[in-house]
Formats: C-alpha cells, sequence, structure tokens
C-alpha cells in the first residue's frame, strides 16, 4: 500500500530534469507563502488571544486595585470631615452648654457636604446626636476602639460594610463618628472611575452563600491576601478580586471588578480577520510576482551558459548576464571548465603577489591601497609603523578614519581636498602634503602621491617629513627673524653714513654729533642682537659655561646702565637706580649677569613710553637676592602664552622689535644659576620682572 502511493506521488510529481526553473519558482514561491504565510497567522492568532486575555486580566486587576485604593482614600476623607467637625468650635460650644437638640442639623449639614452616609457624636459608647440612617453605633465605636482613627466595621443591622472614622472631642471620651456604606451605590460611583464594573461584597454574603463560578477567585484572593484574577468563560467575564480589611486584620469584604470578554474578544477577532485578508492578498501577489521573476530568470539562462563558455575559453571580456532553469547540468559543466582554467591563473597571481608584497615591504615609504569607496584594502608594514596601527584593524575601514588628517579651514580634506579623488578626476598621480594625526602621537606631516585607479584599486605612497618640515620652520623663522631684525638698524646707519658722508665739510658739529651717536646706537643694537644670538646657540648646544665668582650688583647694575644708556637716552627715559647700600655679594657669572640686565632694560626701553622712567631695585632675603626692573609699560596681555620662550616675540611688539630671544636668555642664565624669573603687575600698574638669585655663602 506505501509502495503504491510513494508511485503515485512520484508520477503526480514532476520530473525535475523536464521542468523549467520557472515553474519549479513559482511552485517554491507558492509554497514558501503558503507555509510561512499560514504558520504566522496560525502563531499571531494564539499571539493574539493571549495577548488580549493578559490584557483583560490587567484591566479588572487594575480596576480592583484602584477600587481598593479610593476606599481606603475614601477613609482617608472620613477621617478629615471626622477631624474637621471636632474641631469646629460651634460643635463644642454646643456641647459644651448641653444643647443636644441642635447637633443633628449640624451633623446632617457636614455629613452631606463631604459626602458621608451617616455622622454621630457619642460619649463613652453612649449616642448623644445623630444624622443620618439607623446604625449600629455601638459595634461602630467598637471597631473605632480597635482600629484607631479610621475603621471598618460589619454591623450587625446593616447588609452591606461601613467604612469611617473617628476623631477625639475636647471632653475625654467624647468622639466624632463619620461612616460611609459600602453598599451597590458607592461600588457604581467606583465602575464608573475604573471603566469597569465593581461589586463591594460582603464577607458575611461570601462565608453564608453556597459555590458559585466567583467561588474560587474569592478564596484566591483570600488567600493571597491580595489579588486574584481569572477568565470566567462560564461567566464571559474577566474578574478580578480584591480582599479589604480592617486595620486589626479582620475580613470586611471584597472588592470584585468584572469585565465583558466580548469588549476584548471582539477586537482581536477584528483583527484575525484582517491578518487572514491580508495573507491571501500577499499570496496572491506572491505568486504572480514568482510567475514574473520565473520568466526574467529563465530566459537569459541560455546566454548565460554561452558567456561561460567564452569565458572558458579565456575571453574575460564578456559580460555575465543572470541566469536560470533547466540548463543548469551544462551551466555546471561550463563553470568547471572555468574552474580549471582559474586553478592556473589564480596560482600565477598569488606568486605575483608575493613578489609585489616582498617589493612593498622592502620600500621606505608607506604603501596603502584603497577600493572605489575609499575602504583601505591593503597596508604594508612602513604605513602601518608611520600611521601606528596594526593591518588587521585598518583594512576595512574608511582611509580618512585610519590618517586621520588634520581639519584645513574647519573642514577635513577627505570631504574637499581629498588627493585619492583628485588623482581619479585628473587621470593621473596628484601629490598632496597632509598633517596626519598619528595614533597615540603627534602630528606628523607627510607627502602622499596617489596613483589614478586600477581595476578598481588605487595606491597611495606616503613620505614622511615630520623632521625636515620641522627644520624648513625652524630655519625660515629664524633666518626671517634675524633678516628684519638686522635689516632695520643698518637701514639706519646706512642713512645716516650717507648724511655724514655727504656733509663731512658742512654739517655743524652738533649734527654730527647727532649722526654719530645714532651710528652708536645702532651698533649697540645689532652688538645685543648678536650677542643673544650667539647665545642661545652656546645654551642649545650645551657650551654656555658659567664661571662663578663674588660679583657685586651694584657693579653688575652700572655695566649695564653703560651699555644701555644710547638707547634710553633715544627715547628721553631715565634710569632710578634704587639699591641697598650693604647688599650681600653674589656667587655668579658678572657678564652673563650684566647679559641680563642689558636684555630686561633693553625690554623695558621698548615697551615703556618716552619720557618715563625705570626703575632698578633690589633686596636680601635669608639666603637669596630679589633684584628687579620696573618700568610703566602696559606688560604683555592677558593670556599671551609662554612669556619666556625662546623666538617668542610680542603681539604688539613696537619697532625695533626683537628676535624673541631676550627673555628667553634672562631665563636660562638665571637658572644655570640657579635662580628664577618671574613677571608680574605691581599696584601701582607697572610692568616688573624679578630676578631671584643664590646669595654667596659666608665662610
Amino acid at each position: 500500500m506505501l509502495t503504491r502511493l510513494r508511485q503515485s506521488w512520484i508520477s503526480l510529481w514532476p520530473d525535475p530534469a523536464r521542468t523549467s526553473l520557472g515553474w519549479w519558482l513559482v511552485a517554491i514561491q507558492l509554497l514558501l507563502v503558503l507555509l510561512v504565510g499560514g504558520g504566522i497567522t496560525w502563531y499571531a492568532r494564539g499571539l493574539l488571544h493571549s495577548l488580549a486575555d493578559e490584557q483583560g486580566k490587567a484591566r479588572v486587576q487594575l480596576a480592583a486595585t484602584l477600587a481598593r485604593e479610593d476606599l481606603r482614600r475614601l477613609g482617608e476623607d472620613a477621617h478629615t470631615l471626622a477631624r474637621s467637625l471636632a474641631e469646629r468650635a460651634t460643635l463644642q460650644r454646643l456641647l459644651a452648654q448641653g444643647q443636644r437638640d441642635a447637633l443633628p442639623p449640624l451633623l446632617r449639614r457636614a455629613c452631606e457636604a463631604g459626602g458621608a452616609d451617616a455622622c454621630a457624636i457619642l460619649s463613652d459608647h453612649t449616642v448623644l446626636a445623630v444624622s443620618g440612617p439607623a446604625l449600629d453605633w455601638q459595634q461602630i465605636a467598637t471597631a473605632g476602639a480597635e482600629q484607631g482613627a479610621t475603621f471598618m466595621a460589619l454591623p450587625a443591622t446593616e447588609q452591606v460594610p461601613v467604612l469611617g472614622a473617628r476623631a477625639a472631642l475636647p471632653q475625654p471620651g467624647d468622639y466624632v463618628y463619620v461612616v460611609r456604606r459600602m453598599d451597590p451605590h458607592l461600588a457604581h460611583t467606583l465602575g464608573e472611575r475604573a471603566g469597569v464594573t465593581i461589586r463591594l461584597i460582603d464577607y458575611r454574603s461570601y462565608t453564608a452563600g453556597g459555590v458559585n463560578p466567583f467561588t474560587p477567585l474569592y478564596a484566591a484572593a483570600l488567600a493571597d491576601g491580595r489579588l486574584a484574577v481569572q477568565r470566567i468563560d462560564s461567566q464571559e467575564v474577566y474578574a478580578a478580586g480584591v480582599p479589604v480589611s480592617a486595620a486589626n486584620g479582620e475580613a470586611i469584604a471584597l472588592v470584585e471588578a468584572l469585565l465583558p470578554t466580548s469588549v476584548v474578544d471582539n477586537s482581536t477577532r477584528h483583527l484575525i480577520r484582517k491578518m487572514l485578508v491580508t495573507a491571501l492578498i500577499l499570496a496572491a501577489l506572491a505568486v504572480l510576482a514568482a510567475v514574473v521573476l520565473a520568466e526574467w530568470v529563465a530566459g537569459p539562462v541560455r546566454a548565460l551558459t554561452a558567456a561561460a563558455t567564452r569565458i572558458a575559453g579565456g575571453d574575460f571580456s564578456v559580460s555575465i548576464p543572470p541566469g536560470g532553469a533547466a540548463e543548469v547540468g551544462v551551466l555546471a559543466r561550463t563553470m568547471e571548465d572555468m574552474r580549471r582554467s582559474l586553478i592556473g591563473l589564480t596560482g600565477t597571481l598569488r606568486r605575483r603577489e608575493a613578489e609585489a608584497q616582498a617589493v612593498l615591504s622592502g620600500i621606505v615609504e608607506g604603501v596603502y591601497a584603497v577600493d572605489r569607496n575609499r575602504i583601505i584594502r591593503y597596508l604594508n608594514p612602513q604605513a602601518e609603523r608611520l600611521l601606528g596601527v596594526k593591518g588587521g584593524e585598518a583594512i576595512g575601514r574608511f582611509c580618512g578614519d585610519v590618517l586621520r588628517p588634520c581639519a584645513q579651514d574647519g573642514r577635513r580634506p577627505c570631504e574637499a581636498h581629498c588627493p585619492i579623488v583628485r588623482a581619479r578626476s585628473d587621470e593621473r598621480a596628484v601629490q598632496a602634503v597632509e598633517r596626519l594625526q598619528a595614533s597615540g602621537g603627534e602630528p606628523r606631516t607627510t607627502v602622499i602621491t596617489s596613483a589614478p585607479a586600477v581595476d578598481g584599486l588605487q595606491v597611495q605612497v606616503m613620505r614622511d617629513e615630520t623632521e625636515l618640515e620641522a627644520v624648513r620652520h625652524a630655519r625660515d623663522s629664524v633666518l626671517a627673524n634675524i633678516s628684519h631684525e638686522f635689516r632695520t638698524p643698518l637701514a639706519a646707519q646706512l642713512a645716516s653714513i650717507e648724511l655724514l658722508s655727504d656733509g663731512l665739510d658742512t654739517l655743524p658739529p652738533p649734527r654730527r654729533r647727532e649722526l654719530v651717536t645714532s651710528l652708536q646706537r645702532g651698533t649697540l643694537r645689532l652688538t645685543q642682537l648678536i650677542d643673544n644670538l650667539l647665545e642661545s646657540v652656546r645654551i642649545e648646544s650645551g657650551q654656555l659655561a658659567v664661571r662663578r665668582q663674588s660679583v657685586a650688583l651694584a657693579e653688575v647694575v652700572e655695566d649695564a646702565q653703560a651699555l644701555v644708556e644710547p638707547l634710553l637716552a633715544q627715547r628721553r627715559q631715565r634710569l632710578q637706580v634704587d639699591l641697598p647700600a650693604q647688599l650681600p655679594l653674589l656667587m655668579a657669572d658678572r657678564t652673563r649677569l650684566t647679559q641680563v640686565f642689558v636684555n630686561l632694560l633693553a625690554n623695558a626701553n621698548k615697551f615703556a613710553p618716552e619720557d618715563s622712567v625705570v626703575h632698578i631695585g633690589a633686596q636680601a632675603d635669608g639666603g637669596q637676592m630679589t633684584a628687579w626692573v620696573e618700568d610703566a609699560g602696559p606688560g604683555p596681555e592677558p593670556g599671551s602664552g609662554q612669556l619666556f620662550a625662546r623666538f617668542r616675540r610680542g603681539e604688539a611688539e613696537p619697532a625695533p622689535a626683537g628676535l624673541g630671544l631676550g627673555l628667553w636668555l634672562v631665563k636660562s642664565i638665571a637658572e644655570r644659576h640657579g635662580g628664577s624669573v618671574s613677571f608680574q603687575r605691581t599696584a601701582q600698574q607697572r610692568t616688573r620682572f624679578t630676578i631671584t638669585l643664590p646669595i654667596e655663602a659666608s665662610t
């Protein structure tokens, strides 16, 4: 029997070798759509039912919890009302005067305003005044005494539980009671607020009643002590039960929240119908798409076979169209021929790749290659060291993220000036200088040469010129400074010499003396610049030696004053020296210290206004001597950077400017003497440079 069924199935199933690929595509597509669509619909149906069930339970659970919370809030409101009544001066006065007949109207108005059902005043279980329906006030007073300010009770004369609160009156033993019945009217109010049906079930009716469909729910809620929720199909509702207990633990009532199952099931059934309709529409569209796809695929398969045959013969210029149907067998044999041909080609390519790797690894420059999207596909070891990355980390990443070129005009070169893109558009090699932020290091200056793209790859060669660029920059900076600073005094001297030469026999002596003085000042300026430059070279090369000997600061200042006096006279500046008479001696190099004060005085001469006074002062304190040069100049700008840096010149430095070596030399010489130099603005808004030097040790 099984054999016959199997043969019948085989006879019905088409022969794969004789069936077109289009038929198979339609059949498989239809089968997949039916399986996937049916499975998803079946699973979604169960999931929707489960979610809807959970939603219904959650709604009644939340409603029951909110109702119990509302009951607690009503107890607090009752307590607030009781306290308000107890604190009323009118009520206390009527009680004190014994006017009990006037108390019920007062209680009635207060109960109606506060939403309470009944109010009463009791004195040691004796009812003094009542407003509202007749209640078992003795039992209510007992519940209040047991539970405190707020309470719940099951009065024997009532068919519903009550909740209330009490507040003490000034007279000992007298209390105001406020009560609210937990009746169907209250349950209806709670249900409207929660959006479901709420029932307040008296605990006595539950224990005395028989078994009904809700009995398991009530039992579960009382056993859990908090909440129970169920779907009760026999009643077609979702139900949740929450026990309500008094403060002493006595069970008072059950809060029951009910929601018809039709509210949830109707929306679920509607959604499932929409899903089925959508699945059928998608199945029809899938079949139509499969038919179109089959026709589109099966047609070009013959052209694909012919193209594969040409490729197997070595014609790689032919384009390969998409393919598809019963000709798959022919295509497989053709692809095998191609595989055998490509084996030899692959071996040749591997040998050539090894040769290229050896060449690229042996050159000094860094080499990397990118594809059409500028994604790195190769990185030689030199490029890895230059960029501070490993090849495995860089391959597959955008080249700009690996090289990290510094921004130009707020934009990365990758966006505006990429040499790779320029080489593609120009179809020639393009060279560019870029500063790369190497991983974990300082920016490096590189020259990148980009070749045009070949077979989708583009090779770049990087040459590191960081050190060469730094040398060039330093050379250009120093030469520019020297040329500028030497040109100004030389031009002035040349002009003075020409005037002196032309009028040597005719100029009056005062004029000749003025020209000679100008030559003297220019020569002094050039001498100072040359001395500073030579001293900076000696300091940088470590050839500056400090010859320590006993030196008097007054003599050093006198030597410096003699050298700088012509410069001060040129701007009509006056030098005022205030040195104590008994200053101790210094162990220092007199020539170097003289150079320090010459530079500080020359600095003051440049920045201080004309006709001003430059002060020199000093004092000894312990084992150190502090000397200072003070002028009326504005001083450096706040936040002006490294004031004592080499070749650092002020942004608004007046002419004639300097090489930016003076203060650097002052700092270097002071530190080689074991001292220091600092700058400050005095309270009189004057600029003061202070030098601290060690005093000669007394023997």
